[in-house]
């Protein structure tokens, strides 16, 4: 189940608890390495998490641009990152909880039963008066045995046969979407029959809205209890962060992690264009 910490709650644990592991996720789209910014300022006690090499595998254009990493390197990563079992994972990131949905969507569906998110994230830290560290932080290696991830993601086949028998959800900017501009990938667009839901519907000032109010979101873009869902983004990390408000709304919500990266790549995609009906 989706876990939000604020920063008074962690500060806490922090302070009574030697079994919390905190992890930072700064990524950016324009800014993939974090690491600089980690070095200058980190809640006390965290370890820089690398999306790109940790979080993600390296693979041809047609895999996108952020495979899931192979259940092996993703332990190894895990366990130089301090994890054991048992432990309560705190993940947060400076982006919408966009790096840290990431990290906690493939612990979660790897077995570590206790990961939470920090509501607002690094920010919210800082207003919150909260002390910082700098420099790096190399904890003890770990010992955590991940499993293999216990929720199927989409295909590629997969997403594009959702929307005849459920909703499947894009959840890029409205203008990435409608196909008006793509920074990124090589094709502008979207998978046909998919509904927009874009990412800031969802969080307001880096924080997510209430449970009501999310189902209410995804209500409106079709996601209610008993249908099959699945979200996509650019390149499978945004798709995370959707999954995550989905749980603290009580919907299930499955990731298409080749998203609109290995879409795009893909010869013989068909691609739409233009507002559909059903997205917010």
């Amino acid at each position: 189940m989706a876990q939000l910490i604020t920063p008074a709650e962690l500060d806490h644990l922090l302070a009574g608890r030697a079994d919390v592991r905190v992890l930072d996720v700064r990524y950016r789209l324009d800014q993939p390495d974090g690491r600089p910014e980690y070095l200058a300022g980190h809640v006390p006690g965290a370890v820089y998490v690398d999306l790109e090499s940790e979080l993600s595998r390296h693979g041809r254009p047609e895999d996108g641009r952020h495979p899931l990493p192979a259940l092996d390197d993703l332990q190894t990563a895990a366990r130089r990152w301090g994890l054991r079992s048992g432990d309560t994972v705190v993940v947060y990131d400076d982006a919408r909880s966009l790096g840290a949905s990431r990290a906690w969507w493939l612990l979660t569906r790897s077995g570590v039963t206790d990961v939470r998110v920090l509501d607002g994230g690094l920010g919210a830290w800082k207003a919150a008066g909260l002390a910082l560290d700098t420099g790096e932080v190399v904890p003890e290696p770990g010992d955590v045995v991940l499993e293999p991830l216990s929720e199927p993601v989409l295909s590629i086949d997969d997403a594009a046969a959702l929307p005849a028998t459920g909703v499947l959800l894009d959840v890029r900017a409205a203008e990435r979407y409608r196909g008006e501009i793509e920074p990124v990938d090589p094709v502008a667009g979207h998978i046909p029959g998919a509904v927009n839901l874009p990412t800031t519907a969802y969080v307001v000032d880096d924080r997510f809205r209430d449970a009501a109010a999310l189902r209410a979101l995804f209500a409106e873009a079709g996601v209610v209890p008993g249908v099959t869902a699945a979200a996509y983004c650019g390149s499978g990390v945004t798709a995370a962060q959707a999954a995550f408000a989905a749980e603290l709304a009580g919907l299930d919500l499955r990731i298409y992690p080749g998203s609109w990266s290995q879409w795009s790549n893909t010869p013989g995609r068909p691609v739409a264009t233009g507002a559909a009906p059903g997205g917010v």
